[in-house]
């Protein structure tokens, strides 16, 4: 018996825009082209309904996605791997608004 070869499937990077629920994230893929008459650069951008696994992802985090089988109506891509996480915000303008706080008081 042979071992059956499985196919190579596409791989894309993109940026998560948003959670949808359990499990589904929506997946921002850019990408530039050519305009057809006038040869100008123009930005173009795909959004892929991707199914988050383990809910590991959030809105801002750069991910690769694989092409997978159908897994729902939408969703026929998976993450692979998250490859930079986007900063905590929350984390950020909490020292911004202490120090705000202080400024009124003095």
């Amino acid at each position: 018996m042979e071992k059956q070869v499985r196919n190579n499937r596409k791989t894309l990077n993109g940026t998560v825009t948003s959670r949808m629920g359990d499990k589904s994230i929506k997946v921002t893929v850019s990408y530039k082209i050519p305009h057809p008459r006038y040869q100008k650069v123009i930005n173009r951008k795909t959004v892929l309904h991707v199914h988050d696994e383990k809910n590991e992802t959030k809105p801002g985090d750069r991910v690769e996605i694989m092409e997978t089988r159908p897994i729902s109506r939408l969703k026929c891509w998976r993450i692979v791997k998250v490859l930079e996480v986007a900063p905590d915000l929350s984390v950020i303008a909490a020292p911004a608004a202490e120090t705000s706080e202080l400024e009124s008081e003095a």
